[in-house]
């Protein structure tokens, strides 16, 4: 049912409802409840409950240490991870490796129905894929897209690495053409068992690959339409790895209290 509610998120004036008396915007996907926005937790409440949140502790637990309703801490958890997706890192320049992963549920827990007709792994996977960007900086870019064809990622490498940079890559048929966009091109090909060829390899973003699938797969299941924001949740978290919790903290809190849904009462 279409709704007269303007999206707290982008503003959009097409919204509806969907279950339990939340409304979604028909523009970006934002989901809320009526008069329930802004979330209004004061900045003592806040630090704590970020203070857990940073340990990794659940959100039921998080509502045992600190006191605040399990329903307000996860209204609370799903505005941090969305004002962690609004802390992209720059344009990417130097040495830069891309690659793409499939995330999803564990093979063992789907349907056998779904085991016997589709392809357990890689390319060809029913799964989510996700593209990935790592500066040899340390830092690195995620996100989920649609596809792995090159109409899909050669827009993404353009606006995210600048022109000139050194990219590194597999043999994967949708980077050909990237040397012709203006970067210089490494190649590493796996089939005949290449991994590191001088300074040309892509370890370093398997190996965020690995973090993050070990992350998702502690959470026992994610909801789909929720995956992108726990994709930027850890892709902040292994961006600011190098910083303290005290680091941290602020700069959460920084990003909240810039964050336009939020506001810190008391």
């Amino acid at each position: 049912m279409v709704t007269k509610e303007i999206c707290p998120q982008c503003s959009c004036k097409k919204t509806y409802k969907i279950r339990r008396g939340k409304l979604r915007c028909k523009s970006c996907k934002y989901e809320w409840v009526s008069g329930r926005l802004p979330l209004y937790l004061n900045r003592k409440e806040w630090t704590k409950l970020l203070r857990w949140f940073l340990h990794g502790i659940s959100g039921k637990e998080i509502s045992n240490e600190t006191g605040i309703s399990r329903q307000r801490v996860l209204r609370a958890l799903l505005i941090v991870r969305e004002a962690m997706s609004k802390d992209i890192p720059d344009v990417f320049s130097g040495t830069v490796e891309i690659d793409e992963t499939y995330i999803g549920g564990r093979w063992k827990n789907k349907r056998r129905s779904y085991r016997e007709t589709r392809v357990k792994r890689g390319r060809g996977t029913l799964k989510t894929p996700v593209f990935g960007i790592l500066c040899r900086d340390g830092k690195v870019w995620a996100e989920i897209v649609p596809d792995v064809e090159a109409k899909t990622l050669m827009p993404l490498i353009h606006k995210r690495v600048k022109q000139g940079s050194i990219i590194c890559s597999d043999t994967w048929k949708s980077y050909t053409g990237i040397a012709a966009r203006g970067y210089i091109h490494r190649l590493v090909n796996h089939n005949k068992g290449e991994y590191s060829k001088g300074g040309n390899h892509i370890n370093t973003l398997e190996g965020f690959w690995g973090y993050l699938k070990r992350r998702l797969s502690a959470k026992g299941g994610i909801r789909k339409e929720r995956l992108p924001l726990y994709l930027s949740e850890y892709v902040w978290r292994y961006n600011n790895r190098k910083l303290s919790n005290k680091q941290e903290l602020d700069k959460l809190l920084k990003l909240l209290y810039n964050y336009k849904h939020i506001k810190f009462s008391g």
